[in-house]
């Protein structure tokens, strides 16, 4: 099976202009040898468009062997925290007064319809941001494009993810600085971006999110 025959089959009629692009990446790494592992790059698009009610935009995969899940953010949850991750934790449980997540295994907040998606979906293990600029930022952008056009809430953390706000409602945009340890303090504790989207899907008559 292709890469592009993984997507979800809602994904793949949307983003069917995409084809040629994922066939090239995919001729172009080594899928024995990256992270996430093959089986799980579009772990995400398991999740259709048609179940989406609001997408956070990662960076890249973690490089550790064994944390990335082709879902940004999340760890399995026998793996330590990520700092960026344990960020986004500690915001979570100051946002919505709740006690502190005992793992970093986001796939709870998906099975709500909140869409993880990296803007670059593989790596080599052990190197960050081995795959940057071989094709993955269009496809993502493709994305977006897509998900712009369907009153999903998107969350903009740091410059990478800002790129792609052009393509939401101005009245669906949440963004501040990203949770990493070199920006949380400059913008991300205190955004409240949480509570920030449950009022806004109130608002659209959408059941909230529980963090």
């Amino acid at each position: 099976m292709s890469l592009f025959d993984q997507l979800h089959p809602e994904w793949q009629v949307l983003l069917a202009s995409q084809r040629n692009l994922v066939d090239a990446i995919e001729n172009r790494i080594n899928l024995e040898n990256i992270a996430p592992t093959r089986a799980n790059v579009f772990a995400a698009y398991k999740l259709p468009p048609s179940k989406i009610k609001v997408v956070i935009f990662g960076q890249d995969p973690y490089p550790t062997p064994g944390n990335a899940q082709g879902i940004a953010f999340s760890v399995p949850p026998t793996s330590a925290i990520p700092a960026s991750l344990r960020n986004i934790l500690k915001e979570v449980s100051s946002d919505c007064a709740s006690a502190p997540a005992q793992n970093g295994d986001l796939t709870r907040w998906v099975d709500q319809g909140v869409f993880l998606l990296n803007r670059i979906l593989t790596t080599e293990p052990g190197t960050s941001l081995a795959h940057e600029g071989i094709g993955w930022e269009e496809f993502t952008q493709a994305t977006a494009q897509v998900l712009g056009q369907r009153d999903v809430v998107g969350i903009f953390w740091g410059n990478k993810a800002l790129e792609l706000t052009k393509y939401f409602n101005s009245n669906l945009i949440i963004k501040s600085a990203h949770p990493s340890p070199l920006s949380a303090y400059r913008g991300f504790f205190g955004s409240k971006p949480f509570t920030q989207v449950n009022a806004i899907l109130e608002g659209l008559g959408k059941a909230q999110i529980d963090w």
